[in-house]
This record gives structure tokens, C-alpha cells and sequence, in this order.
């Protein structure tokens, strides 16, 4: 059961389902006794009880006869549905091959060996070789996907932060 009904505080319009035994209007929050709330429509319906509140919502701001000339809000869900462009059709719409975008979708633009970010990758390399050259980390992080100009600039943004100590050429993480 769904019931339109108006707030005599506000003058505000809801739909309720079910019976209790009090309701609150959601804009004000005056409390009423269920059979004290005006009811303009009683229904098993939800989507009747959705138009009517839609019609009463759009003749109070004098759109009544615009509201009129449109359909149900069930037709007009269906409508909506029919009209929805999968995935695949808006990619082909748009002059793109599906193939190739799901394949780069499923390509780790890092690369195929990479796992980490390049941060990561520095640090785990300052802990698995000892006392490391900058050659010896760029190295080990390009075998990981990380360029050499990346790896040295990550380190010197850890020896600047105090991360990573350096000297005589050799890097220590901290």
C-alpha cells in the first residue's frame, strides 16, 4: 500500500508505504498520527503513487499541462533503458576499435615486470643490495620497469628527505 500525502506544516508531499502508526515529513519533521496525514491517493501501486505526486508537485508550479503531455514514469523508464548505449557500440560510435582498447585495458602500463611504485622499487633495492652504487640501484630497478633517470632522481629526493644517507657514492636506507 502507498499513500501521497502533503504535511499541514509545510505543505510538503511524499509517498509512504505500508501503515504506521505515525509519519514524519522528511522536510520539516512534524510528527502526525498516520490517519490525522491528509492522503490524496491510496494505491497498491508505487508507480501511480509516484505520477500523482508528480502531477500535484507540477501544478503547484504551474507546469500542469507540460506534465501532462508527458508519459508515465514507467514508460518513461523503459524508454531510458531501451536507449542506453552498451559499452562496445559508444567505443565503435566513436571510431575506436573494442579490441584494442580492451587489450590495452588489460596491459600494465608499467610494464611487464614491474611491481611497485618507483619509490618502492628504490627502497627495495637499497635493502637487498648492500651499500649500493647509484649504477648497482639503476640497474636493479630497471630490470623492474623504473628508468635510470627516475631511479636518480628518487634518490635524491630520499637523501634530501633524510631516507636514504649517501656517502662516497654508496646509498644506505635509513
Amino acid at each position: 500500500m502507498y499513500a501521497v500525502v502533503g504535511c499541514s506544516e509545510c505543505s510538503n508531499l511524499w509517498i509512504i508505504e505500508g501503515r504506521s502508526e505515525t509519519t514524519q515529513c522528511p522536510r520539516c519533521g512534524a510528527r502526525k498520527a498516520y490517519e490525522k496525514r491528509k492522503k490524496f491517493v491510496e494505491t497498491d501501486d508505487a508507480s501511480h503513487a509516484r505520477d500523482v505526486r508528480a502531477s500535484m508537485l507540477a501544478n503547484r508550479q504551474g507546469e500542469g499541462e507540460a506534465f501532462a503531455e508527458l508519459d508515465s514514469f514507467d514508460a518513461l523508464e523503459d524508454e531510458v533503458a531501451d536507449g542506453v548505449v552498451d559499452d562496445d557500440e559508444y567505443l565503435e560510435q566513436s571510431g575506436l576499435d573494442v579490441e584494442a582498447v580492451e587489450a590495452a585495458g588489460d596491459r600494465d602500463p608499467r610494464g611487464p615486470t614491474r611491481s611497485g611504485s618507483k619509490k618502492e622499487i628504490i627502497r627495495d633495492a637499497l635493502r637487498e643490495l648492500e651499500r649500493p652504487t647509484e649504477d648497482e640501484v639503476v640497474e636493479y630497478a630497471g630490470e623492474r620497469g623504473v628508468s635510470a633517470e627516475d631511479v636518480r632522481t628518487g634518490l635524491e629526493k630520499l637523501t634530501r628527505r633524510g631516507d636514504v644517507s649517501e656517502s662516497r657514492g654508496r646509498y644506505r636506507l635509513l
